[in-house]
C-alpha cells in the first residue's frame, strides 16, 4: 500500500487530501494538534483498504515540529503533504509578536524541516513526492499589513528551487507547490478574517483543489493552481504593476488608526 503523511489533516484541505487518498487506497498518518480531533477523523476514514495512524503535535512550536520529523526518520512515506498553516487577522506591526513568530514557524519552519526529513531517503530509493501548500497570495502582497503572503512566497520559492535542482529532477522524486485561492473551509473563520463580502466566484471547493493538485502531481508539474480564474489571478499578480494589484488587495490595517509619533509634539532638541 502507498503511504501518505498529511499535516493539518483534521479540517479543510488537509481533511480533503486525507479523504481522497484514503479512497485511493493509501495508508495514512494524520498530523494535527488535537488528539480528539485526530481520532475522530481517523475513525471516519478507516476502512479495510486503508490503515490510519495519528500523530498529535503542535507544529507551530519547535518541539512539535521535531516530534514529526523524528517520526519520519526511517519511516519515510510515499507522499508528504505539508498542508498545516495559519493566518492572522491582526495587522502588522500592531499584532502580537509571538503569534507572528508562530506563523513563521508553522508556515515556513515546519515545511523546511519536514521536506528535509523525507527528501534524502526519497531520492535514495528513487521515488516519492512532496506537496507544499502555499497560496496564490505567494505571487504578491494580496493581503496588506500581513505576514501571511510573505510566508507563502517563501514556500513557493523554496519548493521551486528544490524541485528544479538537478539531483531532485534526476532522482524521480516529485516536489510541487499547490497555490489555491479562497477555499470553502474554516481557515478564514479560525483566523478571524472577515471574508463574507467576497463574491461567490472567488470560492473553490476543497475536493476540487485536491483533485487538481493530485492530477498535476501525477503529470509532474512543479506548481498547481486550481481553476482557470486563479491561474488568471496568478498571471496578473506576477505581471501587472504593483500599483494596480494593490488597489484590489485586502488591507488588514485600512481602518486602523495611524500610531502617533512619540515625542512629535516636542520641539527639536537643540543639542542633537
Amino acid at each position: 500500500m502507498p503511504t501518505a503523511v498529511i499535516t493539518g489533516a483534521t479540517s479543510g484541505l488537509g481533511l480533503a487530501f486525507a479523504a481522497h487518498l484514503a479512497r485511493a487506497g493509501h495508508d495514512l498518518t494524520l498530523v494535527a494538534r488535537t488528539e480528539r480531533d485526530l481520532e475522530s477523523t481517523a475513525d471516519r476514514l478507516r476502512h479495510p483498504g486503508c490503515r490510519v495512524t495519528t500523530l498529535a503535535a503542535d507544529l507551530a512550536t519547535a518541539a512539535g515540529s521535531r516530534r514529526l520529523t523524528d517520526s519520519l526518520t526511517g519511516n519515510v512515506p510515499d507522499l508528504l503533504v505539508n498542508n498545516a498553516g495559519i493566518a492572522l487577522a491582526a495587522a502588522f506591526p500592531a499584532g502580537d509578536a509571538d503569534a507572528e513568530e508562530a506563523l513563521l514557524q508553522l508556515n515556513i519552519g515546519c515545511v523546511l524541516r519536514t521536506t528535509r526529513a523525507v527528501l534524502p531517503a526519497m531520492m535514495r530509493r528513487g521515488s516519492g513526492a512532496v506537496v507544499n501548500v502555499a497560496s496564490v497570495a505567494a505571487y504578491g502582497p494580496t493581503w496588506l499589513a500581513s505576514t501571511y503572503p510573505a510566508s507563502k512566497s517563501w514556500v513557493l520559492a523554496f519548493t521551486e528551487s528544490v524541485a528544479r535542482s538537478a539531483p531532485v529532477r534526476h532522482s524521480g522524486v516529485r516536489v510541487m507547490a499547490l497555490l489555491p485561492g479562497y477555499v470553502r473551509t474554516a481557515f478564514h473563520q479560525r483566523a478571524g478574517l472577515e471574508v463574507g463580502h467576497l463574491p461567490r466566484w472567488m470560492w473553490l471547493d476543497s475536493e476540487q483543489v485536491v483533485t487538481t493538485a493530485l492530477r498535476d502531481l501525477g503529470r509532474g508539474r512543479l506548481i498547481s493552481i486550481p481553476s482557470r480564474r486563479y491561474r488568471a489571478c496568478a498571471w496578473g499578480l506576477r505581471h501587472l504593476p504593483r500599483s494596480l494589484t494593490t488597489a484590489f488587495s485586502l488591507d488588514l490595517a485600512r481602518d486602523r488608526p495611524v500610531p502617533s509619533r512619540a515625542g512629535a509634539h516636542r520641539s527639536a532638541d537643540p543639542g542633537a
